[in-house]
């Protein structure tokens, strides 16, 4: 009886816990990007590119918030190319994203926010997988409210590719391209689960000398399904320069 009773209060002690650990945590609002939280991501993507090749597979998504104002990413994709037949890792992807100023009361809503990204050229370019460069990109968002359900995040980054490093291409041909990136991305609330992420993109160049433009694009339809624990998105982004689409269906927990 009274291990039977030690163990009844070690559990009543236990939930208590529990449920005094989940009240005290801060409700999701995954709307705005620039609050950071622990999560994976997992998503279905497809890819429709301009010569008729389809790219297909998963994108895994893990984010690590060590505090409110400093989160590192990563990003793994697997791809399946039909052109070539051949399945395996795509590209990664690494960001780290902090805080340096946060204003968010009831009237207004400020926040700045420094990233740096780099893409690692681990997917085969052979296989139609990568790109065989290093993108190093580093910047930062500038968010603001227009309303109480419109918040807009333009953002603006230098952005450095490297040469490519596959015996594919001549060297005659291999060339480093630097420039800059802006993007606009706007959060558009609905009401406490649908909120939508419209995001356009110019992407400027110098290879060589010569300056090419990059207009691509992304827009993210969100719905909270669990509040603060699961998400889902379906998402299109297209590239209106390299005429590439690519579908996405995913879902976000939050830990």
């Amino acid at each position: 009886m009274k291990h039977f009773t030690l163990i009844l209060l070690i559990l009543i002690l236990s939930i208590n816990k529990v449920n005094a650990q989940d009240e005290g945590k801060q409700e999701v609002d995954a709307s705005n990007p620039t609050n950071l939280y622990t999560q994976v991501n997992t998503a279905f993507e497809y890819t429709l590119l301009k010569d008729g090749t389809n790219l297909y597979g998963m994108r895994a998504n893990v984010q690590y918030s060590f505090d409110p104002n400093n989160l590192v990413l990563a990003e793994i994709p697997l791809l399946y190319n039909d052109a070539t037949s051949s399945f395996g890792l795509s590209d990664v992807r690494v960001r780290y994203f902090t805080i340096v100023k946060r204003v968010m009361t009831s009237e207004k809503f400020h926040v700045i926010a420094p990233f740096i990204d780099i893409t690692l050229p681990t997917g085969s370019f052979e296989n139609g997988l990568g790109s065989s460069s290093f993108v190093l990109a580093a910047g930062a968002v500038y968010g603001f409210a227009a309303s109480k359900k419109i918040m807009l995040f333009p953002g603006l980054s230098v952005v450095h590719v490297t040469k490519p490093g596959t015996d594919l291409i001549p060297d005659a041909s291999k060339f480093s391209s630097t420039g800059f990136s802006a993007q606009a991305n706007v959060s558009i609330s609905f009401n406490k689960s649908w909120f939508l992420f419209v995001n356009p993109v110019m992407t400027m160049l110098n290879t060589d000398g010569e300056w090419n433009e990059d207009w691509s694009g992304e827009f993210n339809l969100n719905h909270m399904i669990i509040q603060n624990k699961l998400k889902a998105n379906i998402g299109y982004s297209p590239n209106f320069t390299t005429e590439a689409n690519t579908v996405r269906l995913g879902a976000t927990f939050f830990l």
